[in-house]
């Protein structure tokens, strides 16, 4: 095995190596790991203000670089953030501070339903290390501007606009943004944040799902009677197919709102939707899934390593509440076949990514079997929970 992979597995695995600094959330090691060649990528790629790294043709070697209005923008803030958690190497959290100034206009932008992902995985992550009150007036910021996206009548937070297709979308991808609200209310003591999330909740626990537990991607909503109009996909195969990630975003979501509520409703859901995904047909023997669960060409049709990491990162959680082996076995499955020479990016490669074969958007052809930001970053925040158990 060359040194890459061999240092990068011994970085995943060496759990006893590894201890945390409760003053500063910092995992340090008692050995000397020298940093591979694969993370050292993260800080060669040249700061850039409007260009936030999101994913990469390995055919062309074109990275693709987007603003920080682009959904992605945060994740890779975010993977410079955990880099420093996992190696202690200040040079990551030094990278981190200059390049998160520029996703801070962001907390303004109530076009998006998306601040949680710019602002929790770049912002959220940085209060977490640093405890800086910039920040934390950043993450109270952006969720004001979130809630201003809450339809009352309807129960949710809008997601896109200007669709034709829809009047009132919401996305299963939104649970995601409900973090930042848990914590908004967390931080300042007004429980306006987390009553809007535990709203969002309980309207998608009621429409976005099936009776086999797995979810749909969009449920459109009638603003005049808060009614369901339309259940839908937009990147999955179809409208009822299961669109791997899309199940992963459930699992991971309902998972986190049981942390801050306890409310067993979502741990069920969220169980259950994770047998779906584990146990299905479908799922490839070394648990990176297809794209989606009923794509037609399977087996010769792409993975999705995000979706699995999602999901890695998610079961480890899931294990912690429950003590459940099955979710901490599928999980320890992933985070080996992904740490494999098949889903690495390839140490040759000059690009700012770890991992290879995600899959972006069927519906527009973009991003397939490409390195993709925000597989990264679940599959380091999952290295990161193992180690905390």
């Amino acid at each position: 095995m060359k040194i890459f992979n061999s240092l990068f597995l011994f970085l995943v695995f060496a759990l006893s190596n590894f201890y945390c600094n409760a003053q500063n959330n910092v995992y340090k090691t008692t050995t000397n790991i020298q940093l591979n060649n694969r993370f050292e990528k993260l800080l060669e790629n040249p700061i850039d203000s409007v260009g936030f790294p999101r994913s990469m043709s390995v055919k062309t070697g074109e990275i693709k670089k987007v603003p920080s209005k682009d959904w992605t923008s945060g994740f890779y803030v975010g993977n410079l953030w955990q880099l420093y958690l996992l190696t202690a190497d200040s040079k990551y959290k030094e990278r981190a501070q200059k390049w998160i100034p520029f996703l801070e206009k962001e907390k303004f932008n109530g076009g998006t339903h998306d601040m949680g992902f710019k602002i929790y995985c770049s912002f959220g992550k940085g209060f977490e290390i640093t405890h800086s009150e910039e920040y934390k007036n950043v993450i109270i910021k952006s969720a004001q501007t979130l809630c201003t996206r809450f339809n009352k009548k309807i129960g949710s937070i809008k997601s896109w606009d200007n669709r034709d297709k829809w009047n009132f979308p919401v996305i299963i991808d939104n649970m995601m943004n409900l973090e930042l609200l848990f914590e908004a209310s967390k931080l300042t003591g007004d429980d306006s944040y987390r009553k809007i999330a535990i709203q969002h909740a309980n309207t998608t626990l009621k429409n976005h799902f099936r009776k086999d537990n797995s979810c749909y991607h969009v449920v459109g909503y009638d603003t005049i009677t808060g009614k369901v109009k339309s259940k839908n996909t937009h990147q999955g195969f179809s409208d009822d197919s299961s669109w791997a990630r899309g199940q992963a975003w459930a699992v991971y979501g309902f998972t986190m709102t049981y942390r801050y509520t306890k409310d067993k409703a979502y741990l069920n859901q969220a169980e259950a939707t994770a047998q779906f995904f584990i146990n299905h047909k479908n799922m490839p023997e070394d648990g990176i899934p297809y794209w989606d669960f009923n794509a037609p060409t399977i087996p010769n049709t792409t993975r999705d390593a995000s979706a699995a990491a999602i999901m890695a990162t998610a079961l480890i959680e899931l294990y912690t509440i429950t003590k459940k082996d099955v979710y901490l076995k599928y999980s320890n499955k992933v985070i080996n076949s992904l740490s494999s020479n098949t889903y690495l990016l390839n140490e040759s490669v000059n690009a700012p990514f770890i991992l290879d074969h995600s899959t972006g958007d069927w519906s527009k052809k973009a991003e397939l079997d490409e390195p993709i930001v925000y597989a990264d970053y679940y599959f380091l925040e999952a290295i990161i929970r193992k180690k905390a158990l």
